[in-house]
């Protein structure tokens, strides 16, 4: 038996993920969980071989839930599966602990045999993004500079650039308005600029937004 906990807001989502695993996967058994709460909750109360994760849910960043599961959980395989193209978040993702790293767009016999990796102990990443990586090995590599900023300041940094407000950010990521404004001063000063049409137009040309 193959036990997969699909994480994701969206009911439809959930539902077609876990009829592809269990008509591809022998042995398929799907669990689901809507919010950061409910994956927590549902990774301490069972066992589970792969956790197929959203980043962008209600309530806590994806990341901090990644950060989160891995606690609890440091042996657990989670590949990600999100909306956002890969040169947006992927890197970041590997680094925090994912296994893979897939979009939404992908297609179904693609996401199995990710899964199948990943349930063999491997890592997914598609070939663009392993030539991406391969590339960061290079000498003489220039890294962007947005790769300076915590995952918790790009995530504020990409919340900026699509025009929210302090107070919506703080909102949405149950921060308070003084932090976040903390954050977009470090984010300023990392990245040397002076006000956030700046940050906007540095996300923008920089594809850090959708």
């Amino acid at each position: 038996m193959i036990r997969v906990l699909i994480a994701d807001d969206h009911a439809i989502l959930r539902r077609g993920l876990q009829e592809i695993l269990v008509r591809e996967l022998e042995g398929a058994v799907c669990g689901d969980a809507k919010d950061a709460p409910e994956v927590l909750a549902r990774i301490q109360e069972g066992h589970w071989d792969l956790v197929i994760l959203d980043i962008t849910m209600p309530g806590r960043s994806g990341l901090d839930v990644l950060s989160d599961i891995k606690a609890a959980q440091p042996k657990l395989p989670v590949l990600v599966l999100s909306m956002h193209p890969e040169d947006q978040y992927a890197k970041r993702i590997l680094r925090a602990g994912a296994s893979g790293y897939l979009n939404k767009e992908t297609a179904p016999e693609e996401l199995i045999k990710a899964v199948r990796k990943v349930l063999a102990g491997g890592r997914y990443v598609s070939a663009a993004l392993a030539e991406n990586l391969a590339a960061d090995l290079r000498e003489g590599t220039v890294w962007p500079i947005h790769e300076v900023l915590s995952d918790r300041e790009f995530e504020v940094l990409r919340m900026i650039a699509t025009g929210k407000t302090v107070g919506q950010i703080a909102e949405e990521l149950h921060l308070g308005v003084t932090t976040v404004s903390t954050y977009r001063a470090r984010i300023l000063e990392k990245m040397n600029m002076n006000t956030t049409a700046e940050l906007m137009y540095y996300a923008l040309h920089n594809h850090l937004i959708d």
